[in-house]
């Protein structure tokens, strides 16, 4: 769990919270999340 949340905190846009709507923020986070994933399976 740890290393998930720093490589979440690694993405810019999820280091502070710019979006005022809850739902869009909870998007950005899955949006990061996939991209996370996708680097690591195509190393």
């Amino acid at each position: 769990v740890e290393r998930t949340v720093s490589w979440l905190a690694g993405c810019r846009r999820l280091h502070r919270r710019y979006e005022r709507r809850a739902d869009h923020f909870g998007s950005f986070v899955a949006i990061a999340a996939a991209l996370i994933c996708y680097r690591r399976l195509t190393n």
